[in-house]
């Protein structure tokens, strides 16, 4: 198979007929949404399979979809460990939902699975949040930290949010999450670096900026010091990993 060829014919075919994927930072807000538990915004971000937005994995249409939710379901398996989620869980929760994809005979069946899925593990997520037992301010500084990774962010920026003092923020984030807030503003940051990397074709240096890093060279010694790998050596490890359940 000539995979260059195929892909230039794919690539013309979708620029004829104004065909594209779902964007990354869409992808990333709706997995994100699932790891929080926020049920509203999941749905409000959610695509049906049969979108057009959606790549061709198969030229049957009942197959294309089942291989779309079972990516899919490989995609929230990993965000929810992350958010906290029991691995045996999550990954239990995965195998039964990929068993049932496989029962499907009907594109109906898929899409009300899908939904399915999506609701299952969101309100999963919903509950682990809340007996992390977060008081409301602290909970106000996580959702903005994760909505807003991509820009600078202040102490004084959440202590606004929150409304509190900027003192009693940083004692009342350490007690309640057991870090400071920077650390765990650098902690999420590498980790949404560690999916762009493994799910995305951007550089080093665009991600570094994207995820507000005051230089490459910073991004890479954070980066190293966190997970091990420099992101040139973690992106040969791991890129695409994401086929495997």
């Amino acid at each position: 198979m000539d995979i260059n060829k195929n892909l230039s014919h794919v690539e013309f075919l979708n620029r004829e007929y104004n065909v594209s994927h779902l964007s990354y930072e869409r992808e990333l807000a709706f997995f994100d949404s699932i790891k929080q538990g926020n049920l509203e915004e999941v749905m409000r971000l959610y695509k049906p399979l049969n979108s057009d937005e959606m790549g061709v994995l198969s030229e049957d249409s009942l197959r294309n979809m089942k291989y779309h939710l079972i990516i899919t379901v490989a995609f929230i398996t990993r965000y929810c460990i992350e958010g906290g989620m029991e691995m045996e869980t999550a990954y239990n929760m995965s195998d039964i939902y990929i068993q049932n994809i496989d029962k499907c005979t009907s594109v109906e069946q898929v899409q009300k699975l899908h939904k399915e899925v999506l609701e299952g593990y969101t309100k999963r997520m919903q509950s682990i949040r809340k007996s992390n037992h977060y008081s409301k301010a602290i909970l106000l500084c996580l959702d903005y930290i994760y909505d807003n990774l991509h820009t600078k962010i202040s102490l004084g920026q959440l202590a606004n949010k929150a409304g509190l003092s900027e003192t009693y923020l940083s004692k009342l984030f350490h007690k309640e999450v057991g870090t400071t807030i920077c650390g765990y503003i650098i902690k999420k940051r590498i980790e949404a670096a560690e999916n762009m990397l493994k799910f995305s074709d951007y550089s080093s240096t665009e991600i570094s900026n994207y995820l507000c890093f005051s230089s490459e060279s910073h991004f890479i010694q954070v980066f190293k010091k966190i997970t091990g790998y420099t992101p040139k050596h973690y992106r040969e490890q791991f890129f695409r990993t994401r086929w495997g359940v």
